[in-house]
């Protein structure tokens, strides 16, 4: 029977129908120790991740037997995709599973950022102050101009979403040509990027982490955007320089900002984003809810089963 190695949590109806035709060795807490993980590799030949396993290195080079990789998500940058590639190992990801939680986590930050420290009001209003007149310069996002940066599959239906609630569009993706039809179809306008810097009221974040990518959000971007304007990052830590955006929320210069992902996760002990004000922080969560657990643990379950079954 053909071994599977599950190293990070998935939905349990999707692990018991794996379970059915492939001996399952489901262990979500092997993604933190890597030599139990090289040791459950051996022999197996399907891996399946979410974002923390490192597909690489002395795991991969244990897994002699690997064909093929589910990734619970979209982003493939914990996976050495050239390895895989060498060896003829198949690599799937999750593509659109998980679109709607992100979009919808998008949405709700801006809501949230755009109407200011009312989330924070609770514990003063429990206490018998009222804080009213602080807390009401609040925005609306009606009216408002989200930059979208990147418009690949989570992008398009966050842009649909946003448009819903009377959000102009614009967005900035080197890959996709200026007279495709996503930009018409989805209602966006596509800008450069420190031209959608300048105009979003809202920023957002939709592309891989690459090396042309890294670090694409430093001082001197982050200096472009509007003033009074707002950042949300649910892409890819690495992307956004972040103490120097932690200076830009001290100083002011950015509004808000709300972060999911990091550089290293968890975030580093003594970051400079931790003191940092107007600041939303989670734990790597936009796109996942009990929704699109299911839609992405079946998908990469149906997926991994198929390839094995060839």
């Amino acid at each position: 029977m053909q071994r599977i190695v599950i190293s990070e949590s998935m939905d349990a109806p999707a692990v018991a129908l794996l379970a059915r035709d492939f001996e399952v060795d489901y262990r979500p807490a092997l993604c933190d120790d890597a030599a139990s993980l090289a040791r459950a590799l051996v022999g197996a030949e399907a891996w399946i991740v979410r974002n923390r396993t490192q597909v690489r290195g002395a795991p991969l080079e244990a897994a002699a037997r690997l064909r093929v990789v589910g990734r619970l998500g979209v982003g493939l940058d914990n996976i050495d995709l050239a390895a895989c590639e060498a060896r003829g190992i198949a690599v799937y990801p999750a593509t659109g599973a998980n679109a709607d939680s992100v979009a919808e986590y998008v949405l709700a930050m801006a809501m949230i950022l755009l109407r200011g420290a009312a989330y924070l009001s609770t514990a003063a209003v429990a206490a018998g102050r009222w804080p009213r007149q602080m807390l009401s310069q609040g925005r609306e996002v009606a009216g408002k101009t989200i930059g979208l940066v990147g418009f690949g599959s989570i992008g398009r239906v966050t842009a649909r979403k946003v448009a819903a609630m009377g959000m102009r569009v614009v967005a900035f993706d080197p890959v996709v040509p200026a007279d495709s039809p996503a930009w018409r179809e989805h209602g966006a306008e596509p800008l450069p990027l420190d031209e959608l810097l300048a105009a979003a009221d809202v920023v957002s974040l939709h592309l891989p982490l690459t090396d042309a990518t890294r670090g694409l959000l430093g001082e001197a971007r982050l200096a472009r955007m509007k003033p009074g304007a707002i950042l949300v990052n649910s892409a890819r830590g690495g992307i956004v320089d972040e103490a120097a955006l932690a200076r830009a929320l001290v100083e002011g210069r950015v509004a808000g900002a709300a972060l999911d992902v990091f550089d290293r996760e968890p975030l580093a002990a003594g970051s400079p984003l931790a003191d940092a004000p107007n600041l939303i922080l989670t734990p790597h969560i936009a796109g996942v809810t009990l929704e699109s657990n299911e839609r992405v643990s079946a998908i990469i379950a149906e997926r991994v089963a198929a390839h094995l079954r060839r």
